[in-house]
């Protein structure tokens, strides 16, 4: 009776499923961001959120979920249902990184979620309080050689890129330098902007307006070639150090066995979103770099979050930084 029971409940979902699928959605999403509002992440994600809606028909609810270096708010959408309605804007940091940096990561990035698409590409800058007495990259390896013991670098919190991004800095330059982890990108530049700590490795979507306001000096971009974003400021490779490049990514993810057509409806709807010209505009504005159709699959992502993580590996365990 058990066996005949449960081959029924079986073909009744088996049935029910693909319905529900096709009805999705009929109800309001929640995009999970896994950092705190203001920062490089919440920026990104509420621009493709907004038109997301409109090409969805059902509203798409930003909800900031901060800790753990983005682990927090990715690890909620990992143990969630997998009926479409939460999903989260995953990055570098939550998806790579944070699997070799922490020692007991929430979750295992390739196994716990579902691939949808990634968005964009987003370099990292170094920027420096305004009274740090340097005026160019070099100047600033050779002053954080000499007083490493005495300064202090902030992030938007363990395991994030802003983090890992400055990890890589202090390794290659060869320097020891306190980190001072914060909820979010935000409160991390109040303190830089106040001169309370020295430096960040800030997304340049967030690094961008204190740069050009004067609030805040930037120094270098950790890219290949500058950004059309910040055109005046250049490359660690154009200042003597070639091999320093760190950046992010930003990507969509919902919990691991979400049916393949809701994945589709999410898909198609973030790239309508990408494709839209005042959406592309306003990213590319903020030196998010928006993917090709290409790499914007499934598969690639799915494929980049496992070349990421053994990409990582490497560099974070020679740094000897680790979080519990």
């Amino acid at each position: 009776m058990y066996k005949l029971f449960a081959a029924l409940a079986a073909a009744t979902l088996a049935v029910v499923s693909p319905a529900k699928a096709q009805d999705f959605p009929n109800r309001p999403m929640t995009m999970v961001i896994p950092f705190a509002a203001g920062g490089p992440t919440d920026i990104l994600g509420r621009v493709i959120a907004g038109r997301m809606s409109e090409v969805l028909g059902q509203q798409v609810v930003v909800e900031n979920v901060g800790g753990a270096g983005g682990m927090t708010g990715a690890a909620r959408v990992a143990n969630a249902s997998p009926d479409g309605y939460q999903f989260v804007l995953g990055t570098v940091g939550t998806h790579a990184q944070g699997q070799t940096l922490y020692k007991s990561p929430l979750y295992n990035a390739v196994t716990d979620f579902t691939p949808v698409i990634l968005i964009a590409n987003v370099p990292i800058v170094l920027e420096t309080r305004k009274d740090l007495p340097v005026n160019n990259f070099k100047e600033f390896v050779a002053y954080a050689k000499e007083n490493q013991a005495k300064m202090q670098f902030g992030s938007a919190g363990a395991g994030s890129a802003t983090h890992l991004g400055c990890v890589l800095l202090n390794y290659v330059i060869g320097v020891n330098v306190t980190h001072v982890p914060y909820r979010g990108t935000g409160p991390a530049l109040q303190d830089l902007e106040g001169g309370r700590i020295d430096y960040m490795c800030d997304i340049i979507t967030t690094a961008k307006p204190p740069i050009d306001g004067g609030a805040v000096k930037g120094l270098a971009i950790f890219d290949s070639k500058r950004s059309p974003a910040l055109p005046d400021l250049p490359t660690a490779a154009e200042q003597g150090i070639p091999n320093l490049i760190a950046y992010t990514w930003n990507a969509i993810f919902l919990p691991k066995g979400t049916p393949e057509p809701i994945v589709k409806k999410l898909h198609d709807a973030a790239l309508a979103a990408m494709h839209t010209p005042a959406v592309h505009d306003r990213l590319s504005s903020l030196g998010a770099a928006i993917v090709s159709d290409q790499d914007a699959t499934p598969q690639h992502l799915g494929d980049l979050v496992k070349s990421e993580i053994a990409k990582w590996a490497g560099p974070i365990k020679a740094s000897g930084v680790t979080v519990e």
